[in-house]
């Protein structure tokens, strides 16, 4: 039996996977990245930019934090059995120090999924009703995050807000900044909750959840990574991530 709240996944858009990899593992991806940012974790003053983006990590501590069997879990529990396809890397991790710098990142907005016309340019990525090329947005802590430590924000119940945006587009979907633009006002009513947590929690968001950064008023430097889940094929009519967007048509 898993321990994940279906129910409070499809309402809310997001559920929190508590010890989902194990804090060791945390460390040894932090040594990484500490590495790879050039910065020193001893000496402050290397601390210059607000955030450090870093991406593409498929070394197997990041493949093993990805691939717990309490993540599998809790795939199959808020995805589907058999639903999707094991993560082989971690995406993009914006590292966040704190800092008194606008991070220029922190806007509000849904992870776009395939790409468009131009597979080279981000801003033209698309989403479409179907979620197609993701099941979850994913948010792995790597590093202990409370309040203060720039933890991202989420618009609880902004996923059912979504499908009646995507769904006039079709099959072809919607463009990032044209998706942005609809779905920030629209989303305006719902609860702000953040993402707080101890290195090694996980949270499960649905596609659509419209989220956004932070500055970071802390002390400690923030590491977390933000995957998309691929599907295996489409979702099946039983996932609950198909659940929550028909919910969102009003079905």
């Amino acid at each position: 039996m898993h321990d994940i709240d279906v129910d409070a996944f499809v309402a809310d858009g997001f559920v929190r996977v508590p010890e989902a990899f194990p804090r060791d593992l945390a460390a040894e991806c932090r040594e990484i990245l500490w590495r790879d940012t050039g910065c020193d974790p001893h000496d402050r003053s290397t601390w210059t930019k607000p955030v450090v983006r870093l991406g593409g990590y498929a070394q197997p501590p990041f493949r093993a934090a990805a691939n717990t069997p309490r993540l599998h879990t809790a795939y199959d529990a808020v995805v589907g059995k058999g639903a999707w396809e094991e993560p082989g890397a971690l995406g993009t991790f914006p590292i966040r120090f704190p800092s008194d710098e606008a991070p220029g990142d922190d806007g509000w907005h849904i992870d776009a999924s395939f790409p468009g016309d131009d597979p080279g340019d981000f801003m033209r990525y698309r989403v479409n009703l179907a979620s197609k090329g993701r099941a979850l947005l994913m948010l792995f802590l790597f590093s202990d995050v409370g309040e203060d430590d720039a933890p991202t924000r989420v618009r609880a119940g902004s996923h059912l807000d979504v499908p009646p945006l995507l769904e006039p587009a079709g099959d072809a979907g919607v463009s990032f900044m044209r998706l942005a633009r609809m779905a920030v006002p629209a989303t305006e009513h719902r609860p702000v909750a953040l993402a707080t947590g101890r290195a090694g929690d996980v949270y499960l968001c649905h596609p659509f959840l419209v989220h956004a950064a932070q500055p970071h008023r802390g002390t400690e430097v923030k590491f977390m990574a933000q995957p998309p889940l691929p599907p295996s094929g489409p979702l099946p009519e039983s996932s609950p991530v198909r659940t929550a967007i028909q919910r969102g048509l009003g079905r």
